[in-house]
């Protein structure tokens, strides 16, 4: 057992779930406290005894008054049209009797100045009526707390006012806890504009993100091709890309890089801008090009960071396709007559190591045959039983649709996973599909 949780175990948190009134008529009341009070409905449901369960909660939804409207023979019925015992804190009394009394809500006292003493007493602790006479004993304590014109500790406004059934309610501000809510208001206010700054600039990481995958396709003779990636959150670090290399060469890139969120999307943008600029200004062979990149990336990034990568590079006259593969799922060739040919590792994850070696593997396409790279978010998407689907489901979506351009193809195949994994995606998924005409 982990001794530093035990404390959170024994000392769960706790709030008040709700506070009864009792009340003649729900609909009527709720009204009021709606449209009078500017509370908010928490619920309106039916238990399993088929009594009606309605609750009430203030603008800040720290408790919920719940409405009940007991049977007339009760001994609850007697208590309607009585004092509550409920307190509403505002910052401003008086800003809030106004507010209220244009409403219609009947106060029964106007704002005024109330003083708050307290005595420390080695008795139960009592709490004493408005008029500092009779007292009722709540709890065994040291403290006994009096409401009168006392000697003022501190000092607060009260008013009083009734509900439609003449339930009466105090509304109050004291100094201390005046002073506390406002602390807390600026403390939720700058949370909230804190949280806004965040979504606002991962907004624009998104967009910069988006900016980062292909705007353009060039156009190829004998293949046809097309890409995307639908992120789990609002960044992600899966990584696709086409290269016009030259000399009728093509260049296809699919990445999954360790991590998520913002992280794994800085890692995202420095890897790709290693391989393009590596891509632009050399001419190397595919083993060459990815052992440069790989020494850029550990460079570049942290202990424990790496990324799997595809690299294809396709001669569009020749239909040849020299590939490395770093520790990425393997790709797929559908072929003609149905089959699949697995293009395999031929290097390990780039930016663990530094020494770094890899193959280079190569493959002809042959008309008709359909090549897929793509990320685990599409084979590990998951169904509510926990099976995934898996790349045995993803030959049979190539093989379903095979004969749509790749386009339509993909988007296809796509909305099949995302069918198959409802729930919320867990993972960044990329796929991309090349058909050689």
């Amino acid at each position: 057992m982990d001794s530093a949780a035990a404390p959170q175990r024994q000392s769960p948190h706790l709030r008040i779930h709700c506070v009864n009134v009792y009340v003649r008529n729900q609909d009527r009341s709720l009204r009021f406290f709606v449209d009078q009070l500017g509370f908010s409905v928490a619920f309106d449901t039916r238990v399993q005894s088929g009594d009606r369960w309605v609750g009430v909660a203030p603008p800040d939804g720290a408790a919920i008054l719940s409405l009940i409207a007991p049977k007339t023979n009760s001994e609850q019925y007697k208590l309607i049209g009585r004092a509550t015992q409920i307190v509403f804190v505002t910052e401003d009394v008086t800003a809030k009797f106004r507010e209220w009394s244009k409403r219609g809500v009947r106060f029964q006292t106007p704002p005024r100045l109330k003083r708050i003493r307290y005595q420390l007493q080695p008795a139960q602790t009592s709490v004493a009526a408005a008029a500092g006479k009779s007292t009722q004993s709540v709890a065994a304590g040291r403290t006994t707390m009096l409401l009168g014109e006392e000697t003022p500790i501190w000092g607060g406004i009260v008013a009083r006012f009734r509900d439609i059934d003449g339930n009466s309610f105090s509304l109050v501000s004291f100094d201390e806890l005046t002073h506390a809510m406002e602390a807390q208001r600026r403390a939720v206010a700058a949370k909230q504009e804190a949280e806004r700054r965040a979504a606002h600039e991962i907004e624009i990481a998104k967009h910069v993100q988006s900016r980062l995958f292909p705007q353009t396709l060039p156009l190829l003779n004998t293949l046809e091709y097309a890409g995307a990636c639908i992120q789990a959150r609002k960044v992600g670090g899966d990584y696709y890309d086409f290269l016009d290399l030259g000399h009728g060469r093509f260049g296809f890139v699919i990445a999954d890089i360790s991590g998520k969120g913002i992280a794994a999307a800085l890692l995202m943008a420095n890897l790709q801008a290693n391989l393009r600029s590596l891509c632009t200004i050399s001419q190397q062979e595919p083993n060459h090009l990815m052992c440069s990149v790989n020494r850029l990336f550990c460079e570049n990034t942290s202990d424990g960071a790496f990324a799997t990568l595809f690299f294809g590079e396709y001669n569009d006259a020749s239909r040849l396709l020299r590939y490395a593969n770093c520790g990425h799922l393997p790709a797929l060739i559908l072929c003609r007559d149905g089959s699949v040919t697995r293009l395999g590792a031929t290097a390990t994850v780039l930016g663990i190591f530094r020494k770094w070696e890899c193959e280079v593997g190569e493959c002809q396409l042959k008309p008709g045959e359909i090549l897929a790279l793509y990320t685990d978010g599409i084979t590990e998407s998951f169904d509510a039983a926990g099976d995934e689907f898996g790349e045995s489901r993803l030959v049979d979506s190539l093989r379903r649709h095979r004969e749509p351009s790749p386009g339509v193809a993909l988007n296809n195949i796509v909305d099949e996973v995302l069918q198959f994994s409802p729930q919320e995606q867990h993972d960044d998924i990329t796929l991309i599909l090349a058909k050689c005409r």
